[in-house]
This record gives C-alpha cells, sequence and structure tokens, in this order.
C-alpha cells in the first residue's frame, strides 16, 4: 500500500476490553490520538492539528474484533486534499496483516484552507484507499424524543495535550451514552448477563464541531435512528449543557450480539416494544 506509513504499533491489554469481550471501542481513539500527530508531523502540519480550530469527521468502520492479547499496527496516509484534508489510518492485526478496522478522516479546512505549497506537497504522497466506502446515514430531523443519556465534567485525565476534551474520553462518554441507553429498552445488564448478549458496535460516524476544557460541563443525548431485527443505529450529541451548543455527535451502528456464537441475534419483543417510542425521525 504505498505512501502508507506506520504511526502506531501496541497491544489490546484484557482490561482495555469490554462487556462485549472485544477492545473497547474508545480505546481505537486513544491509539488514534498517537498515530494522528505522526501523520500530521509528517505531512508538516503538526502545529495546524494542534492548534485545532477545524471541524473533523472520523468515519469507522470494524470489520474484526480485536481481542485480548491482540497486538497491532496503525498505517497512515493522506487520501485527498483540496480546501480540505482526508486521511486514512488502518489498525491491522500484527500477527496476520489483516485490516481490521478502518477509518477515514476529513479535515474541514473552507474558512482556513491549505497554503499552495502544502497541498503541492502533501498531494505527492497520495495513497489509495482500499476500505470500505463511506455509506451516508440521515440525521435527526430535530432533538425530540432525545434522552439524555451521560452528564458530568471534563476532568484532568480527559483532556489532551492541547488542554482539550480529547477523542477518547469523548468516544468513553458515548458509550456511557451507549448503556444508558440500552438500559432504557432493556438491554440492561441483567439482560445482558443472563442472555449472554452485548451490543457490538460495526460502524460509527463522529463529528466534532467544537471543544470543552477542563471542568467544562458536558451533556449527552440519544436517539434511536434505526430499530430492525438484530441491528440498531443511535445518535448521540455531546453539547455544552450551559448554552445548548453542539460539541460532537456520534452515529452508532451496532448489533445484538450472542456472546457465545459471536453473531447478531434478533431482538427480544419486549424489548423491541421498549424501544419503538425512543425511534427519532431522519430525513
Amino acid at each position: 500500500m504505498t505512501n502508507w506509513i506506520e504511526t502506531y504499533r501496541g497491544t489490546v491489554p484484557p482490561w482495555e476490553c469490554d462487556v462485549t469481550e472485544h477492545f473497547t471501542i474508545a480505546y481505537y481513539f486513544e491509539r488514534l490520538e498517537e498515530a494522528e500527530p505522526n501523520l500530521a508531523d509528517a505531512l508538516g502540519l503538526g502545529e495546524r492539528l494542534r492548534a485545532g480550530g477545524f471541524a473533523r469527521r472520523l468515519d469507522v468502520r470494524f470489520a474484526r474484533e480485536l481481542r485480548a492479547g491482540s497486538s497491532f499496527q496503525i498505517d497512515s496516509a493522506p487520501l485527498a486534499v483540496d480546501d480540505g484534508l482526508r486521511l486514512g489510518h488502518r489498525f491491522v492485526d500484527s500477527a496476520n496483516g489483516e485490516t481490521v478496522t478502518w477509518i477515514a478522516e476529513d479535515w474541514e479546512l473552507a474558512s482556513a484552507p491549505l497554503s499552495a505549497t502544502q497541498q503541492s506537497a502533501i498531494g505527492g504522497r497520495l495513497a489509495v484507499w482500499e476500505g470500505p466506502a463511506v455509506e451516508p446515514r440521515p440525521e435527526p430531523k430535530s432533538s425530540a424524543g432525545f434522552i439524555p443519556t451521560s452528564r458530568g465534567r471534563v476532568k484532568p485525565g480527559d483532556v489532551d495535550t492541547a488542554g482539550r476534551f480529547a477523542l477518547a474520553a469523548m468516544v468513553h462518554r458515548f458509550t456511557d451514552a451507549c448503556i444508558q441507553a440500552g438500559s432504557a429498552i432493556g438491554m440492561d445488564a441483567e439482560f445482558m448477563e443472563k442472555s449472554r448478549r452485548g451490543f457490538s458496535t460495526f460502524e460509527l460516524g463522529l463529528r466534532i464541531t467544537g471543544a470543552l476544557r477542563l471542568d467544562d460541563p458536558y451533556l449527552v443525548e440519544t436517539g434511536i435512528a434505526h430499530l430492525g431485527n438484530s441491528s440498531l443505529r443511535l445518535v448521540h450529541v455531546m453539547t455544552d449543557p450551559r448554552s445548548g451548543t453542539e460539541v460532537a455527535r456520534l452515529g452508532q451502528y451496532g448489533v445484538n450480539l450472542d456472546l457465545d456464537a459471536r453473531r447478531p441475534a434478533k431482538f427480544p419483543d419486549e424489548i423491541r416494544a421498549r424501544a419503538l417510542p425512543l425511534v427519532i425521525e431522519t430525513g
């Protein structure tokens, strides 16, 4: 894969796995927070990334699980450059070379585009994306029907090197929101333990439009954008509750996973009945 460079190499410790018995999704973003600056520095954009001030979108597709004891590396590359910048990251199982997760990242730079010199330099290093195409998903028409699912304040351990609410810390809060939303429809700890079920995410769409800093409050509210026989798409919106300003939103698509068969399982009728009133209007 020409022009891809290694930006991270490490492992999955068992304490970073979740109730579905695989690598917790927030820790993918923690590793990405190490990989992305390495790519940005290689492209001469390290200071631009650290300064922030622009919106970013990350589309994540999980092709296969990473489990406790897995070793992996991240390869990264620029994919396109114009008035914005498109980057690619792939998580690779170090044992067999298989790509297990693909992340397509877009920097929205229309208000402060890269210089012609920067565009030319990066344009000579573009790589080919061999991952899945990003599928457009309908967004909620309003916040009507959303329920509160996570609330708190940014703690010292939540901030990145630039002093902002870090990617992984935000996704940990979205994970809290997912579990709260599950409890609201009956997919609580008792159900998951007795039934040997868990919610397994296969797709994420994260858009970051603002920033929170140390001791700032946050609120996450969640709606169900899709309810299938075994699949569920949640939309989580994080705001600053003082102003109502949106900071980030995450579209999370997953399945009701049979933890023993490692296959999707149909939602029980009682869970579907509790979920239906929480389905929001999209378009």
